[in-house]
């Protein structure tokens, strides 16, 4: 499956919002009032829009030709709570 830029996009911001929503709202949630709910649903829902940002990061770099230290780099904000947006602005 080809994977748009427009389409990677989507997947980028729907990831960042919901690592922001998991760790600002879902975890204290779960840790601070002991209501764990939140964070099955969420944290479910950022894991599969993790694996697909990695997926769609991949058809980016052959898309774009991007270097291995862009890709990398790419990778490395996936794991930042706004690093999609990062790279939204710098490398798309």
């Amino acid at each position: 499956m080809e994977l748009s830029l427009k389409q990677f996009k989507w997947i980028s911001t729907l990831e960042a919002l919901s690592f922001i929503f998991l760790l600002g709202i879902a975890m204290p949630l779960k840790y601070i009032w002991g209501q764990p709910e939140l964070v099955r649903i969420v944290g479910m829902a950022h894991g599969i829009l993790f694996i697909l940002y990695i997926y769609g990061a991949f058809a980016m770099k052959q898309k774009f030709n991007w270097s291995n230290s862009t890709f990398l780099l790419v990778l490395v904000c996936s794991v930042l709570p706004f690093g999609p947006f990062y790279v939204e602005r710098k490398f798309l």
